[in-house]
């Protein structure tokens, strides 16, 4: 809390995680008993490699961070961002069961996926950008986005259209043959 009022006047973007959230993750989700700062450090760079995925490979020419800024943020001191990761998975551990854009879409919104310790249920998303990567059909993203906005219409607010972003990478992260970072 000492750090806000610095964030709000002096940063362009803020991605919220905490280690609420990260613990969470690692006991809920990971199954882990006893998770070590390599446990957390993993989640964190994982949510934050894929953030900045398009810094580091080629691909859509509207995915980088200035882009981001620009569709997400409707007034400057809005810049504060939960962000997630889909599929979830332990530290040195491989994805033995091949998972689909629906689930990924699914998991994406999915508050046991936030890095951040609150329940979106309980607000609603003025913007949302999905960075996918690996091999996805963008054409098949497209249709689940979409089908998420209006079975979940009131998570949205109405007086931003169009205010859900994707982004796509072809480069999976390693360990996975597709992935998503959530960041609204």
């Amino acid at each position: 809390t000492l750090s806000v009022h610095q964030l709000v006047e002096n940063s362009d973007e803020t991605f919220c995680i905490d280690n609420e959230a990260l613990y969470d993750i690692c006991f809920r989700t990971l199954k882990l008993a006893t998770p070590t700062y390599g446990d957390l450090n993993h989640l964190v760079s994982i949510v934050m490699s894929g953030i900045t995925t398009c810094l580091r490979f080629p691909g859509q020419l509207n995915s980088d961070l200035r882009k981001l800024a620009v569709n997400m943020v409707p007034f400057p001191r809005l810049h504060f961002f939960m962000v997630g990761f889909a599929p979830l998975t332990a530290r040195g551990s491989q994805q033995y069961r091949a998972i689909t854009v629906p689930e990924l879409t699914s998991q994406m919104f999915d508050a046991k996926n936030m890095m951040a310790a609150s329940d979106p249920r309980h607000g609603r998303y003025l913007t949302v950008a999905a960075y996918f990567r690996g091999k996805v059909s963008m054409k098949e993203v497209e249709e689940n986005m979409l089908s998420v906005q209006s079975k979940n219409s009131n998570y949205f607010v109405e007086w931003i259209p169009n205010n859900v972003q994707t982004a796509h990478c072809d480069i999976a992260p390693r360990g996975h043959k597709m992935s998503v970072t959530f960041i609204g």
